[in-house]
């Protein structure tokens, strides 16, 4: 009986590595049941035995891709909780930043699939699941503030910070995937992820400063224009 426990978590986990690395290329209509089942080397009942239906597959592949991704990278970057804001800050920018550069990253991959070809079946793991990236930012921000994490101006830094990190590396990343496509002139900038990273921490930073520096009379005179 133990065997058997053992045999099907094997079997289960085949599926999941399987089905996000044949869902990250093909998306979720093209990638079929049997050739995710041939490269797990599993019987097609066990989908149904494991999962239930190839959409509920396909949301734990995302979860099972975007969980292998934070074991991987953790959010605070590998930096100590009691390091000052600022280097926490680069931390959880670094992290970002090689998870999307990470070719195994199959949960950007999927997604990409997902916002070409909707399938609306990911909506909530996603929310679910990116939710304390985002919290954790704001938290931080906040901290250099003085503010609340969802304080209005601490969302929009946060806001700035994820646009700085997803917009030029997710479009490096669709790109490789891509063919025949010219080549931008940015991809030296974009594969050296430790001085991007530091770019972008030092302008945030710079910006989080300006705000925090600001004259009570300076905020309310932007908040009446």
């Amino acid at each position: 009986m133990r065997k058997q426990r053992s045999d099907g978590q094997e079997t289960r986990q085949n599926l999941l590595e399987a089905a996000s690395e044949i869902f990250a290329h093909k998306g979720f209509r093209e990638a079929t049941i049997a050739e995710i089942c041939k490269q797990a080397a599993a019987n097609t009942a066990a989908i149904s035995y494991h999962f239930g239906s190839k959409e509920a597959l396909y949301v734990e592949s995302w979860r099972y891709a975007f969980s292998q991704s934070l074991k991987t990278y953790p959010l605070d970057g590998g930096v100590p909780a009691k390091a000052p804001a600022e280097e926490r800050l680069r931390g959880r920018i670094l992290a970002i930043m090689r998870r999307i550069i990470d070719p195994k990253s199959h949960e950007f991959d999927i997604f990409h699939k997902e916002m070409a070809s909707p399938t609306g079946l990911l909506v909530k793991a996603i929310q679910e699941s990116v939710e304390p990236i985002f919290t954790g930012l704001a938290l931080l921000i906040g901290e250099m503030l003085d503010k609340e994490p969802n304080a209005h101006e601490v969302q929009l830094c946060a806001m700035s910070i994820r646009a700085q990190c997803f917009g030029p590396l997710m479009h490096a990343r669709q790109r490789k995937t891509a063919q025949g496509l010219p080549p931008t002139g940015l991809e030296p900038l974009l594969e050296d992820v430790e001085h991007l990273a530091d770019h972008v921490t030092r302008f945030s930073l710079a910006g989080i400063r300006a705000l925090r520096d600001r004259s009570p009379q300076q905020s309310n005179n932007e908040v009446g224009t």
